[in-house]
């Protein structure tokens, strides 16, 4: 009796589709459950024993199109309504080729 290459042959129903909630291929059908997210759940399904799986979900891992903007206002204080200083116009630079 072989448990290799002809028994995988044989297998052609998918217990697994599409998770509507993180898009992986880990929502069981008959259990109604993700297995990767835990969708229905209301709380997003994470171990501490697989902390690598954490973080590759992180914040950090997407765009962050208005986390990155807000960490930028944070290094400057959260200043607003205030003008940069007007460049100082010097004398040439030093670098500057002479004829």
């Amino acid at each position: 009796m072989t448990k290799g290459t002809s028994s995988f042959g044989k297998r052609h129903n998918k217990s697994h589709t599409f998770c509507r909630r993180c898009g992986r291929r880990s929502y069981h059908i008959q259990k109604s459950r993700c297995s990767s997210c835990g969708y229905p759940a209301k709380k997003k399904r994470g171990y501490n024993w697989s902390f690598k799986a954490k973080m590759r979900r992180t914040t950090g891992t997407g765009r962050m199109r208005h986390l990155k903007i807000v960490h930028r206002r944070f290094r400057n204080g959260f200043r607003e309504g205030t003008q940069p200083k007007p460049k100082q116009r010097g004398p040439a630079v030093a670098g500057a080729a002479k004829p």
